[in-house]
């Protein structure tokens, strides 16, 4: 059975009371939480003028990630689909406002309030259908324009992460995916950093650290780093070459035969097999 919480269960069953006391009682989670979200918050690259930012937390759990917004000197709005994880969030006393809600249902805030977002393992919860009305591919449309927002996800397969990145794209979203330490398994982690407006110098993508914590070179990150730009999504399409030839006798022979080997009944071969009809009767 595979041990990622996604595929157990939706995660407002997943997280119960029980699971969500564990989560946040393990001192390895918290330290690990902390740690993305620190690194989530300098990829958001807020402006240094020393003036508190309102940032929204998606999926905030019971207020791990949202903590370190708060030491930074920022306010926060966290957004979580489990009661049982906010009613420990509301426990710890954190200083966020905490709202229940399923981040694939969209946001219901007024635009341009929220000067950045962040969202650390929540992401990919959107790529399950839990319900039949479910829709992965329509869930992430939350990913709608806005400010800059920095997700740390953990896709489970490539397929997943084109599904995000696609989503994004057409959202009009630009920027790309940021991969820390790539060449480790243990220690890789994956950032979708997403800004509103066709790409330029001020919303380049970042470049994901190395083994030794500094920044990867160009070689490196190249293929790691996958952008996704507006300027993408208005590219001209190649037209297909279409044939004016039809399909021949000899065409039609092959595909009679090709349906015989498989055991289908096919009409016998006759000299008007594949004939050309004459343009009117």
């Amino acid at each position: 059975m595979s041990n990622r919480p996604e595929l157990l269960a939706p995660p407002e069953i997943f997280y119960d009371d029980s699971e969500a006391r564990k989560y946040t009682s393990s001192s390895r989670i918290i330290d690990i939480q902390a740690r993305l979200s620190e690194r989530a918050l300098e990829l958001l690259a807020l402006p240094v003028d020393g003036i508190p930012r309102l940032l929204l937390d998606i999926g905030c759990g019971s207020g791990l990630s949202g903590e370190t917004l708060t030491d930074n000197g920022h306010q926060w709005i966290g957004l979580d689909i489990s009661q049982s994880m906010l009613d420990i969030a509301l426990e710890r006393e954190v200083e966020g406002d905490l709202l229940l809600g399923d981040m694939g249902q969209g946001l219901a805030l007024r635009p341009g309030i929220i000067d950045g977002a962040i969202s650390i393992s929540a992401v990919q919860w959107l790529c399950n259908a839990d319900k039949s009305s479910h829709e992965p591919r329509l869930r992430l449309k939350c990913l709608a324009r806005g400010a800059r927002a920095v997700f740390q996800v953990y896709p489970e397969n490539i397929a997943q992460r084109e599904l995000i990145l696609r989503s994004a794209m057409h959202a009009g979203f630009a920027g790309g995916v940021v991969m820390d330490y790539p060449h480790s398994t243990k220690s890789r982690k994956e950032y979708l950093v997403l800004t509103c407006g066709p790409p330029s110098i001020s919303t380049s993508v970042p470049r994901g650290k190395g083994e030794d914590g500094e920044s990867c070179s160009e070689d490196e990150s190249s293929e790691e780093n996958q952008m996704v730009c507006i300027s993408d999504r208005n590219r001209p399409q190649k037209k297909q070459k279409i044939s004016r030839k039809g399909k021949g006798r000899e065409w039609i022979f092959k595909k009679k035969e090709q349906l015989r080997r498989k055991g289908n009944t096919v009409p016998p071969d006759t000299r008007y097999t594949g004939r050309k009809r004459k343009a009117r009767f």
